[in-house]
């Protein structure tokens, strides 16, 4: 898969592990294992890039007796989800064009 297209895949990913709540690192890497392996170190260079495009906030927090740092999604973090949701109908169109089999064109 191309690599600008994997990194904005990754990016989305993201957004939605902490979209209904928000999460630190080592919870998003759990919550997105069922559906991809991402690392720590793919991850933590994600994170900051959302955050220095202001689609998620980062506040730190003490968990027993260390700080963690807690992502929380923005408004436009939000609204990047939602035209990735519109953009992968169009991707979709796409494939199927692309892996539609024994129709011929006339």
């Amino acid at each position: 898969m191309e690599n600008q297209m994997k990194r904005g895949l990754l990016d989305v990913c993201v957004l939605a592990a902490i979209k209904d709540e928000d999460s630190y690192g080592y919870q998003i890497i759990k919550d997105m294992s069922p559906y991809l392996e991402i690392s720590e170190s793919t991850l933590y260079p994600i994170l900051r890039r959302l955050e220095t495009a202001e689609l998620l906030t980062v506040r730190s927090a003490e968990h027993n007796g260390r700080l963690r740092k807690y992502y929380h999604i923005t408004d436009s973090g939000l609204e990047r989800i939602n035209s990735f949701k519109e953009e992968w109908k169009e991707i979709m169109k796409i494939y199927e064009f692309v892996t539609k089999e024994g129709e011929k064109n006339e």
